[in-house]
């Protein structure tokens, strides 16, 4: 069975923080990328080329923190963080606070491909795009009204937000409108191969180039033929010391898990008892997928050859 996940975050997704327009645009924005992915798996393609196509489509809707509608740093500009891994032989690319780079899902794919590494950041990854010829965008391609208004109001301080969530350390008052703004993807494609892939622009008002989970093998990003393939979206600080989605990996492996039990474990149990909120998107060789989150909701959709088409962003 052929079956593509995505998701485009998760947080307080509430029916009262949305309009009817926010829900009609991001009901497009994500079908948009699923199908765009889907049609890869349906026309006989692998795992890897849909997840890498699904998540192209969601870096370039600025509705979602990842590729163009990434969040502003501290210094007022726009690092981004993806991975990409291959369940048939766990070959694994990851890229970290790149700038200026269109697509950094493709980035995470040459240097899996082509680099020899795994893990590539800064400008020594934007020195390798350039020279594997990957398409660059000026500054004001990432500017958003939005976002800049989220950067303004937290700039001058140390706080720092979850793409809406004021994370107050100190007097600021919380923002009841938040998400985690990350975007990913899993797929089992008709040969039964995995593959996984995560994008995100990180953090509004971000420091000391801060990177969460999800460029990290293991903790934002996984995918293996003999379990599962993972993507995580949630407060990377909490993934990357659960080490999520390896984490829901080896529950199955080791311990015979279902995917829903070992996805249930981890986010509702390890991760709520450590504080984390969040949530992933999973699937099997069988083509079985998961949407588990233990926040209000996840923007998310599903489709597969048993009919099984769904779009979805509520708890």
């Amino acid at each position: 069975m052929i079956t593509l996940c995505i998701h485009g975050g998760a947080g307080n997704i509430t029916p009262a923080m949305m309009t009817p327009e926010q829900e009609a645009a991001y009901h497009q924005g994500l079908s948009e990328a699923l199908a765009a992915g889907y049609a890869v798996l349906e026309s006989g393609g692998s795992a890897m080329d849909s997840v890498t196509r699904a998540i192209v489509s969601l870096e370039n809707n600025p509705l979602f923190n990842a590729g163009r509608g990434s969040v502003f740093t501290k210094k007022g500009l726009h690092e981004m963080d993806a991975a990409l891994m291959d369940g048939s032989n766990l070959a694994a690319g990851a890229v970290a606070g790149v700038r200026n780079i269109k697509n950094p899902i493709l980035l995470a794919r040459e240097v899996m491909l082509h680099s020899g590494h795994v893990f590539l950041s800064g400008s020594g990854a934007g020195e390798f795009a350039l020279n594997q010829k990957l398409e660059f965008v000026a500054d004001d391609y990432y500017f958003n009204k939005e976002r800049y208004d989220q950067w303004i109001a937290i700039r001058d301080s140390d706080f720092y937000q979850l793409d809406h969530k004021d994370d107050n350390l100190k007097g600021a008052a919380p923002n009841p409108d938040y998400k985690f703004g990350t975007v990913g993807a899993v797929a089992c494609d008709a040969s039964g191969n995995l593959a996984a892939g995560t994008s995100t622009g990180g953090m509004t008002n971000k420091r000391f180039g801060r990177i969460g989970d999800s460029p990290v093998v293991g903790s934002g990003t996984y995918a293996n033929n003999a379990t599962c393939a993972i993507s995580c979206t949630g407060h990377g600080e909490f993934f990357l010391r659960a080490v999520v989605a390896y984490d829901v990996s080896c529950l199955i492996e080791y311990k015979g898990f279902t995917l829903q039990q070992a996805c249930d474990e981890v986010i509702k149990n390890k991760l709520v008892a450590m504080g984390g909120e969040g949530g992933l998107i999973a699937v099997n060789a069988a083509g079985d997928h998961q949407f588990c989150f233990n926040s209000a909701g996840m923007y998310r959709a599903v489709r597969s050859s048993s009919g099984l088409s769904e779009v979805a962003w509520y708890g």
